[in-house]
């Protein structure tokens, strides 16, 4: 009989919130150890949770459960990530409020976690858009303003003139918007941005010492880009004024050939000369209709020579100074040195316009491909210094200090960071809290006078210009003084999505504070988050925001840990069910697609996974193992038509197998395809389970007051430090499968007793909780077992394992025993004795000899 799984669940959902059973209480207790679990908050989409939600959330959950049962005060909040460019785009689409879409999306996300059964302290939830929480994320910005981290800057934004609005990067595809394909343009404006550069080194050296993937950690170093190198100062010929380039390969300086400056240089209408002038100008145009992202990404390097030239400092000539898009201002000076025998981009370029190629470190064949390894320099010598001879290091070494000596450069580190752009020209995200007097001064809004809210308007229309909606707002924008008490206009940006997630788990600490961001006590007990889980797609950019602003903060004296996420863990991705291909040729026979030639046309076929075999690693026609197919899994999205509701999948199976289905897919982290075969097995051993526990299939009561036998205490303990361990390593695939080798194993037995059925249910309960508490409250429990001691193994029991050895009578097996793996000789013989076919054939024989290997195999030698 299958349980009712519809029933329970029901049952105990409302039984945990109408108890809040796992609120988290505010007080600081002095005597419990704490334990911080938190997921990356999400962003409430009209389209609710899709499966691959759960898998980070049930993670989660399961450590949380886990904790609170090993005596930890446990803290495990959710909240939603909810101002950004989503909700204001379906607003501009259907003419409602972006606060009631949000509401609406809230809603439906948190049905949805309600129905999983996760454990989360709803008493805690956040919201982003409340001005409640914003009023705090505009103190930090005032934090950050005072200390001088944040300033105003000439930034290039998209501008769209025929949809008049700014667009975001990702909205800009080749110089064109996203919506509509209209041309874009790069035009300056005014911003606010955050000086994250200043905490560069400290944002590397806090890595040190994180538990996080290393992928994840190696991601961030190359994102803040450290580097040592120098500045190097190039006179212009015939102009009085010189290029500063950044190199970290000084020691090349010799093999410079030509200069390459980008299409925003500063210097690059000085440098260029007028027969050259109409072609600079129209790259220059062509350029900045790209994004910086897609600069970079280009393959083919292109570029314009300026007529403009550059001296080398090391060996005076004249070299040519080109401008090419792949160079961006934003990086270093924005101008490079090219030395195109040691650098693969400048050897490209090189070769494309018939550059000179000049070796300096031998090495590799140049006039194939360029040699960036280390080796004796040559050709590096001039009247006042000799690099030949010398390997990179320490020609690196003595051409700073020649260059310093000369003044024409010096040791510097630079950082491939930036500091960050925090303004957005849109409606929906926080208000800044800066006015602006009538001569343009800026001046923060008093902390008292927080939040600064947003007007509540029925229009989000654009304003026309590069400014963002609320300049339209004039009774918004217009304001006082706080000051002088004139006529002053409030800041119209808003910030980014990234302000509130940078530091919403500080605000789960003490979500009703009105007079701090958070109370000291409090602050200093649970941080830093122990346990931080969410997708890798915010291994960078988020995780360096917070970071930043967690220093700042540390700074300010407002936390106590240097660090905000102690643990970190990137669920993988949870992909499509696995499509199988099959080929056929021309002749409309099914062929492996490898072993035909490339100008073969084949036609791909759909095969259904029933006709499939795997031979080794790879998948074949079941009737045809000589023809491979392809199986490939992909990510699951609307267009593909392969995304999965888990409300689909809670209503036909239950939300614990939903849980314990993708925490049994596979390692946590690995990405894994979606398989219903796999989860309705997953879900026949729940209902096992139920059966073995609840009596569902038997006469007699499932569950006795009876005294366990020594196999029983044996199953049960091992399967408890599987289980233990495997929580601990975050394992939970394999704990999985050491409670379905327990169901199995108990399915043999003629009764459960109550010591064995216990401790099982407890060790069931982070993975299927609903199915856990109704068979705990069957077991004659009043309480909840969410705060239950988590059962402990006894190593006696595990010690005492049987083990299966054969027993021969002069070499041949005649029969196989059970022994315990510990046991005495004695009795081992004595067993293997008494076997019933052994006794047979040693009853009217002598032995000769006993031959016993422990744990392995018992021989009787009777000639």
């Amino acid at each position: 009989m299958a349980y009712p799984f519809h029933d329970i669940e029901t049952k105990w959902q409302k039984h945990w919130e109408e108890h809040q059973t796992f609120r988290t209480p505010d007080e600081v207790p002095d005597d419990t150890d704490e334990f911080y679990v938190l997921d990356m908050f999400p962003y409430p989409s009209g389209a609710g949770l899709h499966v691959g939600h759960p898998e980070g959330y049930t993670a989660t959950d399961i450590v949380a459960r886990y904790k609170r049962k090993q005596g930890f005060n446990v803290l495990h909040p959710m909240g939603w990530d909810a101002f950004g460019l989503p909700a204001e785009q379906y607003a501009l689409k259907t003419n409602t409020h972006p606060r009631e879409t949000t509401e609406e999306n809230i809603a439906q996300f948190k049905r949805q976690l309600k129905r999983l059964g996760f454990s989360y302290d709803w008493q805690r939830e956040i919201n982003t858009t409340d001005p409640d929480y914003y009023k705090w994320t505009q103190w930090i910005f005032l934090q950050l303003y005072e200390k001088g981290l944040a300033y105003q800057s000439e930034e290039p934004v998209w501008w769209c003139d025929e949809l008049g609005t700014v667009l975001a990067n990702e909205e800009v595809i080749d110089g064109k918007s996203e919506r509509g394909g209209h041309p874009c343009e790069r035009v300056p404006m005014r911003q606010w941005v955050l000086k994250i550069t200043e905490y560069a080194d400290r944002l590397l050296e806090g890595l040190e010492d994180l538990d996080w993937p290393e992928s994840t950690k190696e991601m961030q170093r190359n994102w803040i880009g450290r580097s040592e190198g120098a500045n190097v100062y190039f006179d212009l010929a015939g102009v009085d004024d010189s290029l500063e380039v950044y190199t970290t390969r000084p020691d090349t300086l010799f093999g410079a050939t030509y200069m390459v400056l980008a299409p925003e240089h500063e210097l690059l209408d000085e440098v260029t000369t007028e027969p050259h002038r109409e072609k600079v100008e129209e790259y220059c145009t062509q350029a900045l209709r790209k994004s910086e992202r897609e600069r970079q990404q280009q393959r083919d390097k292109t570029g314009v020579f300026t007529g403009g030239y550059a001296v080398n400092p090391v060996t005076g000539e004249d070299i040519p100074i080109w401008v090419a898009d792949y160079v961006l201002v934003s990086y270093g000076t924005g101008a490079i040195m090219a030395v195109p025998a040691h650098d693969e981009r400048d050897h490209a370029f090189a070769e494309r316009y018939d550059l000179p190629i000049r070796t300096v470190v031998e090495g590799g064949d140049v006039d194939q491909e360029a040699y960036v390894g280390d080796g004796p320099h040559v050709n590096s010598a001039n009247e006042n210094v000799s690099l030949n001879g010398l390997d990179n290091k320490e020609a690196k070494e003595k051409i700073i200090e020649w260059l310093e000596a000369e003044g024409t450069g010096e040791h510097t580190v630079n950082y491939q960071l930036q500091d960050w752009l925090f303004s957005r020209q849109r409606y929906w995200g926080e208000p800044f809290p800066i006015v602006f007097t009538e001569d343009g001064e800026d001046k923060p809004v008093p902390e008292e006078e927080l939040p600064v809210t947003l007007p509540d308007v029925d229009t989000f229309e654009p304003s026309g210009t590069p400014e963002g909606p609320l300049t339209t707002i004039e009774d918004w924008v217009e304001t006082t003084d706080p000051e002088t008490g004139g006529a002053a206009t409030r800041e119209t940006n808003t910030m980014p999505q990234w302000a509130g997630s940078c530091w919403y788990y500080l605000r789960f600490l003490d979500p009703d504070n009105d007079e701090q961001l958070v109370d000291p006590e409090k602050e200093e007990y649970w941080m830093p988050v122990d346990l931080y889980v969410g997708g890798s797609e915010h291994a960078v950019l988020h995780l360096l925001y917070a970071r930043f602003w967690h220093k700042v903060l540390y700074d300010a004296g407002v936390v106590s840990t240097t660090e905000p996420f102690q643990t970190l863990v990137h669920q993988g991705m949870i992909l499509g069910e696995t499509e199988y291909t099959a080929y056929r040729d021309e002749d409309g026979t099914f062929v492996s697609a490898e072993d035909v030639a490339d100008d073969t046309e084949l036609t791909p076929v759909q095969v259904d996974e029933d006709a499939i075999a795997k031979e080794g690693d790879v998948f074949v026609l079941e009737e045809r193992p000589e023809v491979q197919v392809d199986a490939r899994s992909h990510k699951m999205s609307k267009s593909r038509g392969n995304v999965i509701n888990p409300d689909d999948v809670v209503d036909e199976y239950g939300a614990d197998t939903l849980r314990l289905y993708e925490m049994f897919m596979g390692p946590l982290e690995q990405d894994k395809p979606w398989s219903t075969d796999d989860m309705e097995g997953v879900h026949r051993f729940l209902n096992r389970a139920w059966r073995l526990l609840a009596g569902a299939d038997r006469e007699e009561q499932a569950v006795r007051d009876e005294a366990p036998d020594g196999e029983q205490l044996r199953t049960l303990h091992r399967t408890i430090k599987r289980v233990t361990e495997d929580i601990e390593a975050r394992a939970f695939n394999t704990a999985i499968a050491a409670m379905m080798e327990f169901v199995n194993a108990a399915n043999k037995w003629d009764a459960m007793p109550r010591e064995i059925a216990e401790p099982f249910v407890l060790l069931l309960s982070p993975f299927a909780p609903h199915l856990a508490e109704e068979l705990w409250a069957r077991l004659g429990h009043d309480a909840s077992l969410a705060y239950v001691d988590w059962p402990a193994y006894d190593d006696e029991h595990i010690r005492r394992e049987v083990v299966e050895m054969p027993v021969q009578v002069d070499g041949t097996v005649r029969a196989t025993i059970e022994v315990d793996a510990d046991a005495d000789e004695d009795d081992v013989l004595a067993a293997a004795k008494a076997a019933d076919n052994v006794a047979r054939y040693l009853s009217d024989v002598d032995i000769q000899r006993e031959i016993y290997v422990p744990g392995q195999i018992v021989n009787f030698v009777t000639g």
